[in-house]
């Protein structure tokens, strides 16, 4: 190789190098709790909802929070600008996900499409997501989840008092047809059970701090005999509840198959695209995808529409409007369809509200930086694990002027009655969640069909007298309210509606 290229590399290498240094030698981590010695401020790290615990630092230290010891980098972003500058606008360096060590090595959940690196793989996943998610794919599921909607309230009808159980059983048995084909009844509730087992390890697992071998990753290597180790046996039980939820029913859809029985379903359409299954390791992923929709869709789906109940108990006047627009729309001698979305866009904003109010995924899934950044002055290392906190970008009072505390459906309305995007709620950049056109048709028409249907009310004591609607909430990766009553009376209409689906 001719001299003055080799000098001109090397100088352009020692440049290179100069300015790294340099970069990292002038910039200042950002701000964030104080530090001790050794172990830094990582331990204020909140271990239980820590989505309001970094709103309130938010407060004393802006946009930004970082904490970092133990070997641990992690940045908190507050702000839509923060999240838009950098996980949407340089998502090269921001689309990987953390090496966790409990869920993603030793439950072994890096196999699946939301824990899996921003590589080829995940790419390849990506794309068969996409093709059996998009808009018009999804279309072939609309009569399924319109007859499921029908069952939840004649459900919640039956029996009011277990409206909770119902909502989570139609969340599931959506999935789970959608997804598996699996036909709407009882005896396939297994697979649903297996897979909410699953979930809720997982969403334990993935909240900040849950497991000390997340925080110092070495102690994996720790013999399983000795006394006080648990993380093992968590693993093993975690990696075990994950594989039978999505194995079960993904070898069931192949058995069907082959036997020509197998109903539409996402998998069944994917393992039947002849343009895609020469693919390597087709089926795993196929397996892998249907595994993870049950989290993007049946929790999302979930905990929505079960905020949405305990909104409709405390804010009647929002209910009632949303009625008199699914009255004047649909008219009383029959449910709302899918097909009636864009006739309805009060009940979008309600439903946009909702989510807004109290987010499913209050702190969104983590990423890792692929690389050094400097954003706003501050020295951002490769390897940070950084959490859009969609909690804080949802209750800023800069997005809207409106209070944000309060239940305000027309936030989300211009002033020539269209409806706002929402743009926090299924993720952001490359990692937007591919089943997103899925889950907001299955929210659409189970609230659709429950407004339609019911009066939801705040319970009520033996004298007749309402009780205020007292709630908690559940920490994890899925956050949703619990121990929590409302009382439901069927509307006149309810019984002609629904005589047309018995």
């Amino acid at each position: 190789m001719d001299t003055v290229v080799l000098v001109a590399l090397g100088l352009c290498l020692v440049t290179a190098l100069s300015l790294a240094f340099t970069r990292r030698k002038h910039a200042a981590y950002p701000p964030g709790p104080p530090m001790r010695p050794l172990i830094g401020n990582i331990l204020r790290v909140p271990a239980k909802h820590p989505w309001l615990g970094f709103t309130e630092l938010k407060e004393t230290y802006g946009d930004l929070v970082y904490f970092k010891g133990l070997g641990n980098s992690v940045l908190v972003l507050n702000t839509l600008k923060a999240v838009n500058d950098l996980l949407e606008r340089r998502g090269n360096i921001y689309s990987h996900r953390p090496i966790l060590t409990m869920v993603g090595e030793l439950m072994g959940l890096t196999h699946g499409m939301v824990m899996m690196p921003a590589n080829k793989t995940w790419a390849m996943h990506r794309k068969f997501a996409r093709i059996a998610l998009n808009p018009e794919a999804v279309k072939k599921y609309h009569p399924l989840q319109e007859d499921l909607a029908t069952v939840l309230v004649k459900d919640i009808i039956a029996t009011p008092e277990d409206f909770i159980l119902h909502i989570r059983r139609a969340s599931g048995r959506i999935v789970m047809s959608v997804t598996y084909g699996l036909p709407v009844d009882a005896s396939y509730d297994e697979y649903v059970a297996d897979a909410e087992l699953a979930m809720e390890i997982i969403c334990q697992a993935m909240a900040p701090g849950a497991h000390i071998v997340d925080i110092i990753p070495a102690l994996k290597h720790l013999p399983r005999w000795l006394p006080f180790i648990k993380f093992h046996q968590h693993g093993d039980y975690g990696r075990q509840a994950i594989l039978d939820s999505i194995e079960k029913p993904f070898n069931r859809v192949k058995e069907e198959l082959k036997a020509g029985t197998a109903r539409p379903s996402i998998v069944s359409s994917l393992l039947e695209d002849t343009d895609v299954n020469s693919e390597d390791n087709f089926q795993e992923t196929v397996q892998w995808i249907a595994g993870v929709l049950y989290g993007a869709g049946g929790e999302t789906v979930f905990t929505t529409v079960e905020v949405f109940m305990l909104l409709m108990a405390r804010y009647p006047e929002k209910q009632r409007k949303a009625q008199a627009e699914i009255d004047s729309v649909v008219g009383a001698d029959r449910l709302p369809t899918i097909a009636d979305r864009p006739d309805l866009p009060y009940v979008e904003a309600l439903i946009k509200e909702t989510m807004r109010w109290y987010p499913a995924v209050p702190l969104s899934i983590a990423r890792r930086t692929a690389e050094d950044d400097v954003y706003q002055g501050y020295l951002i290392p490769k390897g940070t694990v950084v959490f859009p906190n969609v909690w804080a970008i949802s209750h800023d009072a800069a997005n809207s002027k409106h209070d944000p505390a309060d239940f305000v459906p027309e936030r989300f309305l211009d002033d020539e009655g269209e409806v706002n995007p929402a743009n926090y709620a299924f993720g952001f950049g490359r990692r937007l969640c591919p089943g997103k056109h899925l889950a907001e048709n299955s929210v659409f028409i189970f609230v659709a069909s429950i407004l339609s249907c019911l009066d939801v009310s705040p319970p009520k004591d033996a004298h007749g007298n309402e009780l205020p609607v007292e709630v908690t909430y559940t920490t994890g990766l899925v956050s949703c309210p619990e121990n929590f009553r409302v009382d439901t009376v069927p509307r006149p209409s309810a019984k002609a509606k629904l005589a047309h689906y018995i």
